[in-house]
């Protein structure tokens, strides 16, 4: 959006402020006090979605350098708690966070190089899987985490295998 007489510059820090109060009205709407901390981590977590604790600490102690990462788990920890943000454990890796909540959406994940994408539920509805005996539970929801190479992958292994 450009506004007459006004720098790119201007509008930048505008546009940044107006994304700084919804972050700030999402932590509030969630029943919690708007930190700093709070902050950086939703921002850091908007831009780097399906990022583990210590690539947002990263993010996060540019903007603020004397966050701990223990502070980075404690709000990640507020925000799952209160519905602000999805854990996911993919096999084998740290846990992932995201702020895609409140649908029944699964996961890909390549298994060279560790991209991981969002992937809609196969059937349209939670929980998408119906297991051939619950055992007695009440399934409302299931996680799937689908493994492969993406194609950026494919393209490299293509290229290393017509030219040995």
């Amino acid at each position: 959006m450009t506004v007459t007489g006004e720098s790119n510059h201007q509008a930048g820090l505008r546009l940044t402020a107006v994304d700084a109060e919804l972050l700030a009205d999402s932590i509030r709407s969630a029943g919690l006090k708007v930190t700093a901390p709070r902050l950086a981590v939703l921002r850091a977590l908007t831009e780097r979605p399906h990022s583990n604790a210590d690539a947002l600490f990263g993010a996060v102690r540019t903007e603020l350098p004397g966050t701990s990462l223990q502070a980075v788990y404690g709000v990640l920890t507020s925000f799952g708690t209160a519905g602000l943000v999805r854990k996911i454990e993919p096999a084998g890796s740290p846990a992932l966070f995201e702020r895609r909540v409140g649908d029944n959406h699964h996961h890909i994940v390549c298994t060279r190089c560790d991209v991981v994408h969002d992937v809609d539920c196969a059937v349209g509805h939670a929980p998408c899987l119906t297991p051939a005996d619950a055992l007695g539970f009440d399934v409302r929801a299931a996680e799937v985490i689908y493994w492969g190479l993406c194609s950026s992958c494919q393209a490299a292994e293509h290229l290393n295998t017509t030219n040995p």
